[in-house]
């Protein structure tokens, strides 16, 4: 039986019945589309085709923050339950959120100085942020206890082996995700760009690939080179944005090369696909420590950070 309560948020881009359940508290992003704000619901109101045929038509959706009162409400009522709870959050290098999240954590833990809560910078988004939660919410109904399943999480962020591919770069410049002059590259080579999420839970570049086909062979690829379950069950979860038929795809190219991959497929949400846009594939499973490829350079850049 769980002995603690799960707060997730929706940037972990989780098929919805994975969260809807008792014991577990779904933070729903706001996106602004038409002037509106909504709720990302994990397209429990809106379809993902509804979504993305809306920005191939030329809406341009924007986000924002977690609320404070939001935030507040959750924690307080967390509090009130007196049980010890964990919150996963979306990546600080990618939101204010999390920074925000703690300053709310503060204030509630002064109000119930009794309450153990847990706040977690995942350093992770989209999918590669609900691989962590999938595996997560399994350690929780395996009895893992908040400080447990905190710990855990802080730990195997560095695990994570991610790669996504995006048609194009318009969107991530637009949210300032990624550098004008970057997108502008991009653009002018006709290329699909392949991306993953660093250490430090920011976007990188890593390569790009001329044409779908390709980027899509270089995501089995990348998967193919870097799989390391260590003894964990062999999950790879696969994420698109509205092209379903390129997922089924690139779901057969790694079950061909790894016929004992279980695959776990998911939409990639609102807030999320408003700066990538339509298009997108994901790829995300467990790899290899990733602070072992670390340069030396980078090393002591990490240490005098850490220092300070």
């Amino acid at each position: 039986m769980p002995n603690c309560h799960l707060i997730v948020d929706s940037c972990s881009d989780l098929p919805f019945e994975l969260v809807d359940r008792e014991g577990i508290t779904l933070l729903k992003f706001p996106y602004i589309q038409d002037g509106e704000t909504h709720d990302d619901d994990l397209f429990q109101s809106v379809s993902a085709k509804d979504f993305y045929e809306g920005m191939r038509k030329g809406k341009e959706p924007s986000t924002a923050q977690l609320s404070v009162p939001l935030l507040q409400d959750t924690f307080r009522a967390a509090a009130e339950a007196g049980v010890p709870t964990v919150y996963l959050s979306f990546s600080s290098g990618l939101s204010g959120s999390y920074d925000v999240a703690m300053l709310v954590r503060d204030q509630i833990l002064e109000e119930y100085p009794d309450f153990e809560l847990h706040v977690v910078d995942t350093k992770l988004a989209s999918v590669a942020e609900g691989f962590l939660v999938f595996e997560a919410i399994s350690l929780w109904e395996k009895g893992a206890t908040a400080e447990e399943l905190a710990a855990w999480t802080e730990e195997a962020h560095n695990y994570m082996g991610c790669e996504f591919m995006v048609e194009d770069l318009d969107a991530l410049k637009r949210g300032g995700r990624i550098p004008s002059s970057v997108a502008v590259a991009g653009a002018a080579l006709d290329v699909k760009p392949l991306l993953t999420i660093d250490l430090e839970g920011k976007l990188q570049l890593t390569g790009v690939a001329r044409g779908r086909k390709k980027a899509m062979r270089h995501l089995a690829e990348h998967y193919e080179k870097n799989v390391n379950t260590d003894g964990r069950t062999r999950y790879v979860m696969l994420g698109n944005a509205d092209c379903p038929k390129d997922m089924e795809r690139l779901k057969g190219m790694i079950q061909k090369a790894d016929p004992d991959a279980l695959v776990i497929e998911s939409s990639i949400g609102p807030v999320i696909g408003s700066h990538t846009g339509p298009g997108m594939l994901a790829v995300v499973f467990w790899g290899d420590d990733k602070r072992e490829n670390l340069s030396v350079a980078d090393r002591i850049a990490k240490r005098i950070k850490g220092d300070r």
